[in-house]
């Protein structure tokens, strides 16, 4: 039986054509976004190296662990708005020389600098994850954008790669993506997009190619969410060939950013204490990026029909109110369900875009806006986000597959905020492992569901899920009340297997193939 009723019971077929492939996953999908804002970098990341709490020059023992264990794939680096008043130099050198200055994005706080370029390179050779530098275009030079990537990525004599040997560092890094300015728009300038284009267009000449081994991804700074006229008057102006043999134009990637969060530009709630209305709402608008992100794409399709650019999601996740008692300006919010459910539906969307979606970067690393881990002092946690990424990794570099789902229904309380009552995305490792991940978006109702396979049939599942109260979240005194669990609760059939998904839920399964 495929639809209709079992046990009186409505069921939802998933079908997956396992032998249908329509894209690859980028592992950058799966990216993570730390900014000089709070407790980011600051006791979440680095603490010195003369900390009491266990570190490997500076960078936390723990923290470093759990985001290995997690697959960081990609870490973007210095902001957000913050990029755009970051000067690299004063980052770099002994650090009791290193200026101060005032973070006048996040909290009117003193910025020591201590953490800096030769630090985050440090930070992503612990965690073994590609670099993703953001430039400053807002109130930066050419030359000061030009110099960076002379200190970071020469290998030869010159003024700035000198330093850099001065400075401890022999070899050069390598700088995988390289983002000309952030929020251009907004806190990077309050920028036209015409007059952003223009810069776009001379900053990016002056972003050099050091190693023709080791290109620099260049990634111009996109659209606020559904600002459709950014998007068409940057490629526009910017995806022009400067030579027959540049099929990429000006740029290799064009950044978006979409924050979910209640009543969007208004008083955004609490992230802890809502009902089922907040969460409807946050929920549809989680569901919102795919009609966004299909916008922008059919307009970069009108200039780049090849699908040469990607599409860099490099800011999203849930924004809420942060936590009574902390300073506004560090956004420090907690994790509930409500936001490993976004996370999860946020992941399958990109997955269904992989062809034109490169990167995605969530909002933001540690302890802030919609983390994947929360710290104090010396204590650790691991958000209900974190452990979504965790059941998803599977999805990094493997290639989608065809799936849909029959008989799901919608669920809400308000009709101009349904949203599908489950969803999902399926892909497939080279070695022929399907990786499916499904979310329950109902508060309260478990939901039947029959998996089917197009020809194959499975030969071993195994399966793992998150999963509790809709407020459900992961405290210092209560560190481990939403977890990842095993999930044994389904039975295998000679098509596929059948099990029921419970409420407010997110699923994994690994199925290996017969044959």
């Amino acid at each position: 039986m495929t639809e209709g009723k079992r046990r009186g019971r409505k069921v939802i077929t998933l079908y997956i054509n396992e032998n249908k492939k329509l894209g690859h996953i980028n592992p950058e999908i799966y990216g993570h976004f730390s900014e000089h804002l709070g407790r980011c970098i600051y006791e979440g990341l680095y603490v010195g190296e003369n900390s009491e709490i266990p570190n490997v020059n500076g960078m936390r023992t723990d923290v470093v662990e759990a985001l290995k264990e997690m697959k960081v794939p990609v870490l973007r680096w210095p902001g957000g708005c913050f990029a755009d008043e970051y000067h690299w130099k004063d980052g770099v050198g002994p650090k009791e020389k290193r200026k101060k200055m005032v973070n006048t994005n996040w909290g009117g706080v003193t910025e020591d600098n201590s953490f800096g370029t030769h630090e985050f390179f440090e930070l992503c050779e612990q965690l073994g994850c590609k670099t993703y530098v953001n430039g400053n275009v807002g109130s930066g030079s050419v030359q000061e954008m030009s110099e960076w990537v002379e200190y970071m990525t020469l290998d030869g004599v010159s003024p700035m790669a000198d330093w850099r040997r001065e400075n401890g560092r022999e070899k050069p890094w390598r700088v995988d993506y390289f983002g000309v300015g952030n929020e251009n728009w907004g806190c990077g300038g309050n920028m036209t997009p015409d007059y952003y284009a223009q810069l776009y267009r001379r900053y990016q000449t002056y972003i050099r190619c050091y190693d023709r081994t080791a290109p620099i991804f260049k990634i111009c700074g996109g659209a606020n969410a559904d600002d459709y006229e950014w998007t068409d008057t940057v490629l526009r102006e910017c995806f022009r060939s400067p030579a027959p043999a540049d099929a990429h134009g000006f740029m290799d990637g064009l950044s978006v950013h979409y924050y979910a969060g209640v009543e969007k530009g208004l008083h955004k709630g609490s992230a802890t204490e809502f009902g089922e209305e907040a969460w409807f709402n946050t929920l549809s608008r989680a569901y919102g990026i795919e009609e966004v992100l299909m916008r922008h794409s059919a307009i970069m399709d009108h200039y780049d029909p090849e699908k040469k650019i990607g599409m860099m999601v490099d800011e999203w996740g849930c924004w809420h109110d942060v936590e009574p008692g902390t300073n506004p300006g560090f956004l420090y919010q907690q994790n509930t369900m409500r936001d490993a459910l976004t996370a999860g539906v946020s992941l399958n969307i990109f997955n269904k875009h992989c062809d034109r979606i490169k990167m995605a970067c969530i909002a933001q690393i540690v302890n802030v806006l919609q983390s994947v881990i929360l710290t104090e002092g010396k204590k650790m946690l691991l958000t209900p986000t974190y452990h979504v990424f965790h059941m998803y990794k599977y999805h990094q570099d493997a290639d989608l597959v065809e799936s849909w789902l029959e008989g799901a229904g919608k669920t809400g309380v308000k009709e101009t905020e349904m949203v599908p009552e489950v969803q999902e995305s399926v892909s497939v490792d080279e070695n022929g492992v399907l990786t499916v991940t499904l979310n329950n978006l109902c508060t309260e109702a478990e939901k039947e569901i029959e998996l089917v396979l197009t020809k194959k049939k499975p030969a071993h599942v195994s399966a793992r899920i998150v999963h509790g109260k809709m407020q459900a979240y992961n405290s210092f005194e209560e560190p481990e009340r939403v977890t990842e669990e095993d999930f044994t609760d389904f039975r295998l059939t000679d098509r596929g297997l059948t099990f029921t998904i419970p409420a407010c839920s997110v699923l994994m399964f690994r199925v290996e193939m017969e044959g």
